[in-house]
């Protein structure tokens, strides 16, 4: 990710979620965030253009990662863009030296629970009237990874 992708990161969670980060916390997790870990998906335009068309943020803490937001565009999505910026957050979380990646998802977004279960994320848990928009429950997700694990992505 790049300082000028930031704002099209924001509209594509604005566009993705219910309860959208808001500007101001992209900007602080690229600019001031040393734990923070952000990459994009872009696609060429028809003129030729880079446009972002998919996000991800993930904090580094000691040797656990925590993923914070990916979102795609809606014209984007089920094209394995998102698996594409799973495949990257492991890839790249082992080489920095990450054993193990948490999150947490809406109870109701199946979607996104299919991607993290085939990628062996298992359910740990859940968090009772997490979201505050609705009060839906978020589900604990966590994947143990590293050097030994089978979930190392080819790249």
């Amino acid at each position: 990710m790049k300082a000028e992708d930031l704002h099209r990161v924001w509209e594509i969670d604005v566009q993705s979620f219910s309860l959208p980060w808001t500007e101001s916390s992209f900007r602080y997790d690229f600019f001031l965030n040393k734990n923070s870990r952000m990459w994009v998906v872009e696609s060429i335009d028809d003129a030729g253009n880079p446009q972002v068309i998919g996000s991800m943020v993930a904090w580094l803490i000691l040797d656990e990662v925590h993923l914070g937001t990916i979102a795609v565009v809606p014209d984007f999505r089920r094209c394995g863009i998102g698996e594409t910026l799973i495949r990257t957050l492991l890839h790249e979380m082992v080489r920095e030296g990450a054993v193990r990646v948490e999150l947490e998802v809406r109870k109701s977004n199946t979607a996104a629970l299919s991607l993290y279960q085939k990628f062996g994320f298992d359910i740990e848990g859940e968090r009772k009237k997490y979201y505050s928009d609705n009060h839906e429950d978020a589900i604990l997700m966590g994947l143990t990874i590293g050097k030994s694990s089978n979930m190392l992505p080819n790249h």
